[in-house]
């Protein structure tokens, strides 16, 4: 099984580690955008998770060649009209300079100003579509993560909006509750279990 290439489409460092957890009991060859030199900085012009993770992994399959998994997640929080959505790397950015998670979080904060917790209602999305070598999409689900705004950071665990979103029944941030219990509750991981079985059945194909 080591010789079928599933192609993750992130340089997102992070993202990338917790992709490879959930992926690693398929028993695929992982490789990352960093393994590519010439890997396409592919263009996020879509309106919607679904699209942008579908350009992002058909695109970059055509390319290199490979089966390509594309990814696009965000926060969308409920108060703010479902802002930041498919913008939510970008959320704080301003002509000359790039928006980080530390002012993506600072932004967020002072939209909500001091909205009640109980009204500060929020939820990931995680979309994902593997693509084949041709440039199809064979696969793709969604899935969400709900939970609310912190007033303030917490727990140094995790990347993005992480610090702030707390899962309501753990009264934790996923910056607190770390690594092995995202794995279970978050919004990639549930999009992960999603498609794992499609993953499998094109390997049993002998397409993968």
């Amino acid at each position: 099984m080591t010789d079928h290439v599933l192609v993750l489409g992130t340089h997102n460092h992070k993202k990338r580690l917790e992709l490879e957890l959930l992926l690693a009991p398929l028993g695929l060859t992982l490789r990352t955008l960093d393994e590519f030199p010439d890997a396409l900085a592919v263009e996020e012009t879509g309106t919607t998770f679904s699209e942008n993770a579908a350009l992002k992994a058909a695109e970059q399959a055509q390319h290199l060649g490979h089966w390509v998994l594309g990814e696009d997640s965000g926060l969308s929080v409920v108060p703010l009209g479902n802002a930041p959505g498919v913008y939510s790397a970008r959320y704080s950015e301003i002509e000359g300079q790039a928006a980080t998670d530390e002012s993506n979080n600072d932004k967020l904060l002072a939209e909500l100003g001091d909205l009640p917790l109980a009204q500060r209602i929020a939820f990931y999305t995680c979309h994902m579509a593997i693509s084949d070598p041709t440039g199809k999409i064979r696969l793709c689900c969604e899935e969400v993560c709900y939970g609310r705004i912190r007033f303030s950071p917490f727990g140094s665990n995790g990347f993005g909006y992480d610090p702030l979103f707390e899962i309501t029944e753990y009264h934790r941030t996923f910056g607190e509750l770390g690594s092995a219990i995202k794995s279970v509750l978050s919004h990639r991981s549930r999009a992960m279990r999603k498609i794992v079985p499609g993953i499998k059945a094109l390997l049993a194909a002998g397409e993968l």
